[in-house]
């Protein structure tokens, strides 16, 4: 079986706009996002206009500040504390990768934690880690709600996941670990790497290297999450798995495109209704 993510995505886009709609119909003003890009990456570019779209799809507001790739740090650092003053904004995204001259943790540090929809603020990772309510980052949050949708039993799993950044790997294993499952972290030195993956009840991937993981690391059964985006040799987008082969395997698995990179953006919005949630709760 297949898991769309993007199917999951729309029914909860279809959720927000409903709520959205409401807020608009009491007069009230819209949840806004302000997305900050430093620099002319094609890549990051398009991350931009398809968070741009995805607010427009559903009525947020949205604030796009793009600067050029010689800013400062002090400059990005006086934009970020006048988005942080803005009552009008109620979250903040500065899109990585910066430019090297740009420290990014620090730039990080500086958002409003209850303005981090990118959940990478220090008082956020520390309220993941501490099972305290805050901000998750995105990905991981999507690979949650993808099983959650799936009806994927947890407790006492054996999940393998294969990876360790601080976007994705060490996030979603200790959301995991949250939800009662056992779980197995790999990385690039990881020794005997096919042995331990195929003792995987769920198995996630996040290494960014092109159809890497292929039949001989999984075991039978298993659900399978997909969270590399990466162009394979012919040109054309592929994951971190080797779809033809481990889809004839498992018993689930998520597809690249269509699978977790959709529900990337909609925790995105997720989140940041919820910052807008909680700023009217509390003004």
């Amino acid at each position: 079986m297949i898991i769309y993510g993007n199917e999951i995505a729309a029914k909860i886009k279809e959720e927000i706009k409903a709520k959205v709609d409401d807020i608009a119909a009491q007069g009230k003003r819209k949840p806004c996002l302000c997305v900050i890009l430093v620099g002319d990456d094609p890549a990051s570019i398009s991350y931009v206009k398809g968070k741009e779209k995805a607010c427009a799809q559903i009525g947020f507001a949205s604030k796009m500040i793009a600067l050029p790739n010689d800013t400062k740090e002090e400059e990005l650092l006086n934009i970020v504390h006048a988005c942080n003053e803005d009552e009008s904004i109620d979250g903040i995204l500065v899109q990585l990768p910066l430019p090297k001259h740009i420290n990014a943790q620090n730039i990080i540090a500086n958002i409003d934690p209850k303005k981090d929809v990118d959940g990478l603020h220090p008082v956020n990772v520390a309220k993941l880690y501490q099972s305290r309510d805050g901000f998750v980052p995105c990905t991981p949050q999507g690979v949650m709600q993808i099983l959650k949708e799936a009806k994927v039993s947890l407790a006492g799993k054996h999940v393998v996941v294969v990876g360790r950044s601080h976007l994705v790997g060490s996030p979603v294993a200790r959301l995991l670990l949250n939800e009662n499952a056992t779980v197995t972290m790999c990385h690039s030195y990881t020794q005997d790497l096919s042995k331990i993956t195929a003792m995987a009840d769920i198995l996630v991937v996040c290494v960014g290297k092109p159809r890497m993981i292929t039949a001989e690391y999984v075991k039978d059964g298993a659900v399978v999450i997909d969270v590399g985006v990466n162009r394979g040799e012919d040109g054309k987008l592929c994951g971190d798995v080797d779809f033809a082969n481990v889809s004839e395997k498992c018993s689930l698995i998520t597809p690249v495109p269509k699978g977790v990179g959709p529900m990337t953006i909609c925790m995105l919005l997720v989140n940041t209704l919820k910052a807008y949630e909680g700023r009217m709760n509390n003004a």
